[in-house]
């Protein structure tokens, strides 16, 4: 369920934002990518879902 508005058509596979790349997985999500200066445990302290780090994020 959904507490906010439904904005999108359909579910998503990937979200991609200023910190990276991240994959939609039955697991939760996986990180698959870092921005330039960015490192894993930043994004993993800013993110709230489950989060696994592929095993050779670029």
């Amino acid at each position: 369920e959904c507490a906010l508005p439904l904005t999108g058509k359909a579910c998503v596979n990937r979200i991609i934002t200023d910190l990276g790349v991240l994959d939609v997985t039955d697991d939760g999500l996986m990180l698959i990518e870092t921005a330039p200066g960015v490192t894993a445990e930043e994004i993993i302290a800013k993110t709230d879902a489950k989060l696994t780090i592929a095993e050779d994020p670029q």
